[in-house]
């Protein structure tokens, strides 16, 4: 099953809530609501910086598609 920048936003969306989130926050968020071995392996490629928002993650996650 593909991975959709959909289903990365239902996972990691409240790693947003308090400020930038760093990879392994949004990595442990991810983990937290159960995501499945695909999204977390696509969100341990990310680099390992902040990002201000999600739709940040959208810059590194171009090749994702929006949906289904």
């Amino acid at each position: 099953m593909t991975v959709t920048r959909t289903e990365l936003a239902v996972h990691v969306e409240a790693a947003f809530t308090t400020g930038p989130a760093t990879r392994d926050r949004i990595l442990a968020h991810a983990a937290g609501s159960h995501a499945r071995p695909e999204i977390i392996a696509v969100l341990q490629a990310l680099p390992d910086k902040p990002y201000p928002t999600i739709r940040n993650l959208w810059y590194e996650l171009g090749h994702v598609p929006i949906g289904s």
